[in-house]
Parts: C-alpha cells; sequence; structure tokens
C-alpha cells in the first residue's frame, strides 16, 4: 500500500506537531531522582519542560520593557517610591537577603538585571516578572501590616514564579494550542507577532493552582534560608483571607486561598523549619 505524504503548508504543521510531540516525551521518561533540586528543602521537582519551546531571553527582554513602562508611568504620576524611602529600603534589604539563594532553583538568576521597586498606591499586589522584575505596591504591606517575615514571604512566592518560569511555560502552552499558527509563523519568519500577542500580558498574568502551591514552598524555602521565619505563610494568608471578607484584594483574585492554602503550607513546615532555625543561629553568630 502506498502511503501519499502532505505537501505544502500542511506538511510543514504536522513536522511541528511531530516535534512538539518528540520534544515533551522526555518529560515522561525522566526518572524521579533527576527532577528537583538537590539538598534539604521542599521538593518541588524539575520545572516543566513545555517552557524550553518558549524562548527565555525573548520573554525577558519583553518583560523588562513592560517593567520599564510601569515604573516610568509611576514615576510620572509620583507615584514610585524613591530609593531613600524608608519603605524602598526595606523592600530592597529583604530582597538583598532572598536573591542569594534564588540560585539553586535557576541558575540563569545569577545573570538577571535584578530591579526592586515600590509603587505608592493602596493596592494589595506584588509582581516578579520574568527576568527578576519585582514591584510590591505600598498597599499590601500597609494594608496588612506586614511583618518582616511576611513580607518575606510574599516577595520570595513572587520570586519564585520567575525562579521557576511560570510564565514562560504558561507561554509555551499558549503557542501549543495555536500550534497551526505557530507553526506557519515560524516557517515564514512571523514568530515575532506570535510572542507580543502572547507575552503582551505578563502584568496581569494569573498562574495555575499548581503554580500557587508551588510558588508558596519555593517562596517558604527562600524566607527561610534568609533568616525569616516561615510559618509567617500562615498568618499572611490568615491576613488575606480577613481582607478578602469584603472585596477579595488583587494579589488574592490571581492566588487561590483558604484553609487549603494554609494546611499545605503546615505540611511542608519540617521541610524549611531546620533551614531557618541553622540560619537564625548563624545571624547570631
Amino acid at each position: 500500500m502506498r502511503v501519499t505524504r502532505p505537501t505544502g503548508p500542511a506538511s510543514k504543521i504536522a513536522a511541528a506537531m511531530l516535534g512538539a510531540a518528540v520534544l515533551l516525551a522526555p518529560l515522561a521518561a525522566a526518572p524521579a531522582s533527576a527532577r528537583g533540586p538537590e539538598a534539604d528543602g521542599v521538593k518541588v521537582g524539575n520545572p516543566s519542560f513545555i517552557r524550553k519551546l518558549y524562548p527565555a531571553a525573548k520573554l525577558e527582554y519583553t518583560a523588562a520593557q513592560q517593567y520599564q513602562q510601569l515604573t516610568a508611568q509611576a514615576e510620572a504620576k509620583h507615584a514610585l517610591l524613591p530609593p531613600e524611602h524608608p519603605l524602598t529600603q526595606r523592600v530592597r534589604r529583604i530582597a538583598n537577603e532572598l536573591l542569594p539563594f534564588a540560585n539553586k532553583f535557576n541558575d540563569r538568576a545569577k545573570d538577571w538585571d535584578w530591579k526592586v521597586n515600590v509603587l505608592n498606591s493602596k493596592t494589595v499586589n506584588a509582581f516578579c516578572m520574568p527576568g527578576g522584575k519585582i514591584a510590591v505596591y505600598s498597599g499590601i504591606v500597609n494594608e496588612l501590616k506586614l511583618s518582616d517575615d511576611e513580607l518575606a514571604l510574599v516577595m520570595g512566592h513572587e520570586i519564585a514564579h520567575a525562579l521557576r518560569e511560570h510564565a514562560r511555560e504558561r507561554a509555551a502552552k499558549s503557542m501549543l494550542t495555536n500550534v497551526g499558527v505557530l507553526a506557519v509563523g515560524i516557517l515564514v519568519g512571523n514568530g515575532a507577532g506570535e510572542l507580543a500577542r502572547v507575552s503582551g500580558g505578563l502584568l496581569g498574568l494569573k498562574f495555575s493552582r499548581g503554580d500557587e502551591s508551588e510558588a508558596d514552598l519555593v517562596g517558604m524555602e527562600l524566607a527561610a534560608r534568609a533568616g525569616y521565619d516561615p510559618r509567617a505563610g500562615i498568618t499572611l494568608w490568615e491576613k488575606m483571607g480577613a481582607k478578602a471578607q469584603g472585596a477579595p484584594p488583587q494579589w488574592m483574585s490571581t492566588h487561590p486561598s483558604g484553609p487549603s492554602r494554609i494546611d499545605n503550607i503546615k505540611k511542608h513546615l519540617p521541610e524549611v523549619m531546620p533551614i531557618y532555625e541553622r540560619a537564625k543561629a548563624e545571624r547570631r553568630q
């Protein structure tokens, strides 16, 4: 029986879909021992292999552009707190204590051009864009009256999203969803348009429950290694829950909460409390 092979654009799309399937195959075959950062701490496995279908450098470049636009607009509206402001100094101090431990979860983080700014707004929000672009809204600190431990958990959580490349994974999945358009775009050199379409909403990106749970755990470890009490994750989400009895704050609207989230934090505390105790002891020396 003779098999007729398709030609033209249809064959190129089919080839791209087959290539994607081949690229994804190693994910299922990877042994459990090769799926996570070694040594003590939380066990979260390697980031999704799917993310490799989307260029990290391009996404980080887009994020840097969006972050620059955001901070420029905030400065023009006198909503960007200056470096000498006490809250900016506080946020940057905590960031400087967290970031030395970022490389455990993403070796590329050592080469990122990290930026940390505070936006003067009552919005209860914070984020870290791909490539290490952090913004904390004064509202999340002032409205929730965050302690340094709780603020470190907030920042650790957002940094974890960048380290685990959750935005890159979502971009790759979006491209796979539109694989036909993507395949044609790549083959005719129009990948830039697709890149802009997928990454244009980085500031308002919502992550899955799995991503959020993973960011909680990695954020706990980052905080613990920097000498911040990971148990503050419990009081943080208790405050968020109380705040949500009215209109849910923006930060919570993109982050699933509730008793199950606190229970998950409590479940994993034994993995990070020894790290915290060691860091605390070293601080006293």
